[in-house]
């Protein structure tokens, strides 16, 4: 058996406050492989953020270990670029300058400052954003925001892209022609990316495999889905797919039982 490209292990956390401790996480065993698209879905308040904070290295692991490319991960790296919900970008930075601040924090000694220009570009073509290059945050809206911060992440060439709800705060249409872009973007670099979502329709249309968290406390992996759909997707094609179809319904299944769970509990 090879080693996974990114290996989660007996990871666990565990918060405490004042006297009180929470288990948060427990034992929680994954296997990714190099360009695999993995979506985590689950219930609020099941951990979600929490597992991708300790990929990231935000937040160490109680028990366990994270070992990537077979490095422990123990701090943030550029290997593990998060683009969270709200864009987090700079306020005061061009769209241009936002993206090449990475550029530059990540390449400074391996590439020249024009390569370091040539590269920043040629990420904001990847999300289509040469356009605003110049514009600052406040000047383009939360689509191309958020299309700035993929482009920031990517620009890192980081081993892991981690996605915290990254479509979350759109309006629909504009969450679907970023979830097209994602996908244009993971089928031209075979990147491998972690990305947490409430959303079924997006982790089965983006996913390969779909991770399913039970709740917390002491949340768990509950079970994991293979989705067994061809690439290039076509999200009008995949509506009327038979396997598209039985991969929403085994989702929804399993967060309706869950939920209905904890309502007896």
């Amino acid at each position: 058996m090879g080693q996974s490209y990114l290996s989660i292990e007996q990871v666990g956390k565990t918060f405490s406050r004042g006297g009180a401790t929470t288990e948060v996480l427990t034992g929680i065993d994954l296997k990714v492989e190099r360009g695999e698209y993995i979506s985590i879905i689950g219930h609020s308040g099941c951990g979600k953020s929490t597992l991708l904070n300790i990929i990231a290295g935000l937040t160490p692991a109680t028990t366990g270990v994270v070992l990537l490319d077979q490095r422990e991960v123990s701090d943030p790296g550029p290997d593990r670029a998060v683009v969270f919900q709200n864009h987090s970008l700079l306020p005061w930075l061009t769209v241009y300058e936002n993206v090449r601040l990475a550029v530059d924090k990540v390449f400074r000694k391996s590439k020249s400052a024009a390569a370091r220009h040539d590269w920043t570009m040629h990420n904001l073509e990847l999300v289509q954003m040469v356009h605003a290059k110049d514009k600052r945050p406040a000047e383009i809206s939360g689509g191309m925001k958020q299309r700035v911060g993929i482009a920031r992440a990517l620009a890192m060439e980081p081993k892991v892209l981690l996605l915290d709800e990254p479509f979350g705060a759109l309006d629909a249409l504009t969450r679907a022609h970023l979830q097209d872009s994602v996908m244009q973007i993971h089928a031209t670099l075979g990147n491998t990316v972690m990305m947490i979502t409430h959303d079924v329709d997006e982790a089965v249309l983006l996913s390969d495999r779909i991770v399913m968290m039970t709740n917390g406390p002491s949340a768990r992996i509950g079970e994991i889905l293979d989705v067994p759909l061809a690439r290039p997707r076509k999200r009008l094609e995949l509506v009327s797919d038979p396997a598209y179809l039985r991969c929403r319904s085994a989702v929804l299944k399993f967060l309706y039982e869950r939920h209905r769970f904890v309502e007896a509990a």
